[in-house]
């Protein structure tokens, strides 16, 4: 597992193609973001430790973190540290997994998604 490329299991496909349609935003990466950010700021420990990225939705890590990425990179670290794991390559591609399975799986449970607003007001509630 590297954080080259970013993979996403069928259900959290089968999420985003939910949350496009409800909220009008059409790339993933802008969703998948939203969603990382939003599973970082809950401090609990996801549930979730293995992820099988079964389905056909894959992205560079340059596409997903955008430009911006140093500070998704950074934070994924903290998190780890926080964790009690070394922030090595593959925890942090774990790490990055986990919480971006948790934040589509929250983002989907949100009430207020039928419009970008909705998300934001939602997300920035949180």
């Amino acid at each position: 597992m590297s954080l080259d490329n970013v993979r996403l299991s069928q259900t959290a496909r089968d999420q985003l193609v939910r949350l496009k349609r409800t909220t009008g935003i059409t790339q993933w990466n802008v969703l998948c973001r939203w969603a990382l950010t939003l599973s970082l700021s809950d401090p609990s420990t996801p549930l979730v430790k293995d992820i099988v990225t079964d389905s056909n939705v894959e992205m560079s890590w340059k596409t997903f973190a955008g430009t911006h990425g140093d500070i998704y990179l950074a934070l994924l670290k903290q998190r780890c540290v926080v964790a009690g794991e070394e922030p090595t390559d593959e925890a942090v591609a774990r790490m990055l997994n986990i919480h971006l399975h948790r934040g589509i799986g929250h983002l989907i449970g949100k009430k207020k998604l039928g419009t970008v607003e909705g998300l934001v007001s939602s997300v920035a509630l949180a």
